[in-house]
């Protein structure tokens, strides 16, 4: 440990520091995780946030409020930067807290100029999509003080590996965002179902495209509108796993050809519109324009954020029985596919991972359309019980958790 360079944060005021090591963005998961970590701590009474990833104008597309107020959590980290990227080695230790994001294995999620960061302690946030750790996994889990599971089902699986430092804090929702409110009114006279998250086997746009084409052929009114953009293109290369199903290809500008893969599948190109890349402030005008919102996902490590904001906004939302999605349902606030087979897959450890049956993905598809006053209902009811899993919420809840670990 003598050998790591160490780096202090200098206080400005009695509060304590407190770093995350995982990125700031506008347009994906662990981003709009940290985004709304800064956002939060940026005033608050105890802790004073640090990010260890550099971010900036480009990173995070926000109203003029936040914008200045992640502009000054920017000012105040960027001291760490320039000392990170100095440091010799690859690894850098902080004297203060950190938040490590955790992926597969849980190996950390980002470095920061090649080097790994640890902190005084170390405490882990991982969202883990295969059940099963290496030996080095499992070695590594040792390093942190405690793990945080982003779903009730990673920390069943963490404690299945034999790491037992482990406890469940969910994700959150910004209600001055994701919220019941007016549509715009889009597609009228369409019944548009809805389906988001990055275009990848594990999230389960196969049987989206299957579904939706059956259910399309009974009703000629019906539109698919998806944001399946990712900056993680590549895993659109083995997104298909339902029996039948051609995979996607290239666009011009080297991005999955969404429509097109609709179409040779035997979607219309006049039933999908697909947006591109889109900041997270601007989806609730997007999914609100949504009659249903549609989640067969094979996995899901956390929640599913985005199934979480369509909830909020009071979307009928239809998820797949298994692993993170488990947290969501039996509460009468969305609709579950029950019918969980098993994935059959060469690139991945699918213990846990569920198919959802296209004929059910149909039939609760087909609820909805013909009960629209009972989806109203449904909707409501996950918009309320939304209200309570704001971001405020669940990281004024972390913060609650990880305090007896730190000074």
């Amino acid at each position: 440990m003598s050998d790591i360079p160490l780096v202090s944060i200098a206080r400005s005021d009695a509060r304590r520091p407190l770093l995350i090591c995982w990125g700031v963005s506008s347009f994906f998961g662990w981003g709009i995780y940290g985004l709304n970590f800064m956002l939060h701590l940026a005033e608050h009474r105890d802790f004073v946030p640090f990010c260890g990833v550099e971010f900036g104008p480009n990173d995070v597309v926000v109203d003029p409020l936040r914008e200045r107020r992640l502009a000054a959590m920017a000012q105040l980290s960027s001291p760490l930067w320039t000392a990170f990227s100095s440091a010799a080695g690859d690894r850098v230790a902080i004297d203060h807290p950190v938040l490590e994001g955790l992926g597969h294995d849980l190996v950390s999620a980002a470095s920061v100029h090649g080097k790994w960061l640890s902190g005084r302690p170390s405490i882990g946030v991982v969202f883990l999509e295969e059940a099963n750790l290496s030996p080095e996994g499992r070695a590594r889990a040792g390093r942190f003080a405690l793990i945080v599971a982003g779903s009730r089902w990673n920390e069943k699986v963490l404690r299945g590996n034999g790491i037992r430092h482990v406890t469940t804090v969910l994700q959150g929702i910004d209600p001055s965002l994701y919220h019941p409110a007016p549509r715009v009114g889009m597609f009228p006279g369409r019944f548009v179902v809805f389906s988001g998250g990055k275009l990848e086997f594990r999230k389960g746009q196969d049987l989206v495209l299957a579904a939706f084409r059956a259910f399309r052929q009974r009703h000629p009114e019906a539109l698919l509108l998806t944001a399946w953009h990712s900056p993680w293109s590549d895993l659109a290369l083995n997104a298909v796993g339902h029996p039948g199903m051609t995979p996607p290809e290239r666009a011009e500008d080297g991005m999955p050809d969404v429509v097109g893969w609709a179409v040779a599948n035997g979607v219309p190109e006049d039933a999908i519109v697909s947006i591109g890349r889109t900041p997270n402030i601007a989806m609730p005008h997007v999914v609100r324009e949504a009659d249903v919102a549609l989640f067969p996902n094979r996995c899901e490590g956390g929640t599913n954020l985005v199934a979480m904001e369509c909830m909020a906004c009071g979307i009928p939302t239809i998820m797949s029985a298994n692993t993170g999605h488990l947290d969501l349902l039996g509460r009468d606030i969305a609709l579950s596919l029950e019918h969980q087979g098993p994935v059959e897959s060469d690139h991945y450890d699918t213990t846990d991972w569920g198919e959802s049956d296209v004929e059910e993905m149909v039939e609760k598809l087909e609820s909805v359309w013909r009960d629209r006053a009972l989806a109203a209902a449904l909707g409501a009811r996950s918009a309320a019980f939304m209200r309570t899993m704001t971001w405020p919420a669940q990281l004024d809840l972390l913060l609650r958790t990880i305090d007896p670990f730190i000074d």
